[in-house]
């Protein structure tokens, strides 16, 4: 029997009854597998356009990506007049995965976004009404604002690291994040979950694309005039691949070197 001392304050805050139920489609796991080994990181591109409901559709599917409580701390900016997209590429560098790029997605994470995203599911309860149960409730109004608020100057962050070190010298505690940095590392981390979604599904759609960071991302954040707070993770082109875009065999290391069964 498990020992009910021992339950996490996320047990605690879940153990209500689950009415919900979603049935897991059958998947093709051939055609899955397909589609990850076939993704590659495509540097030149033929001219064939990508159908603008086809990129949507992937926009869409990019958005359903896991992320940090929900919090969705992300913005995907798909830039289409032609203006800002020759900046965009200048920005890129000016490499061949930008310059012959059909589209051009600017993927932004935004570690600022959990307090109003937060109040956003906290309205969204409100209008499902009943149908939410209230530790899901109490999760957003206090332990959302207790995990992600660093308080002015990171003060907040700094009380709570002291607070977590001394608790988890006997008691397993989550630490992160504990400041702007660690703030900053939370939104990137599901910002690039979503920039997976988005590849591997414009390779489901008959499209590829290229994850680039040699970017000016400076000068980015002026094109598309974001606020100080907003960080560029990467900027993904898209397309279909010219006979000679990938440049070469895909190279991995040794399974041995990274993966660990303990």
């Amino acid at each position: 029997m498990a020992n009910t001392k021992n339950k996490s304050i996320l047990n605690k805050l879940f153990e209500a009854k689950n009415t919900h139920k979603e049935i897991a489609p059958k998947i093709n796991k051939d055609e899955f597998i397909k589609v990850i080994k076939s993704r590659r990181s495509v540097r030149i591109y033929n001219d064939e356009p990508v159908l603008e409901k086809d990129m949507l559709e992937c926009l869409d599917l990019t958005v359903l990506a896991p992320n940090s409580s929900n919090l969705q701390p992300w913005e995907f900016y798909w830039v289409r007049d032609k203006s800002k997209k020759e900046k965009l590429v200048k920005y890129c560098l000016n490499q061949p995965a930008a310059q012959t790029a059909q589209e051009l997605v600017v993927c932004v994470a935004r570690y600022d976004f959990w307090k109003p995203n937060a109040k956003r599911m906290l309205n969204l309860f409100k209008e499902k009404g009943d149908s939410v149960p209230k530790s899901a409730i109490t999760y957003y109004k206090k332990i959302v604002p207790l995990a992600y608020n660093q308080g002015p100057f990171g003060t907040i962050g700094l009380l709570k690291k002291i607070i977590v070190f001394f608790r988890g010298i006997k008691t397993p505690t989550p630490r992160e994040p504990g400041s702007i940095n660690e703030m900053k590392i939370w939104a990137h981390k599901s910002t690039a979950l979503a920039c997976e979604n988005l590849m591997l599904s414009l390779r489901a759609y008959g499209y590829d694309s290229c994850p680039m960071e040699g970017i000016d991302s400076k000068k980015i954040k002026q094109l598309l005039k974001l606020p100080r707070k907003a960080q560029i993770s990467m900027v993904i082109s898209a397309g279909k691949r010219a006979e000679n875009g990938v440049y070469g065999q895909q190279l991995r290391f040794d399974n041995k070197h990274f993966i660990k069964i303990v």
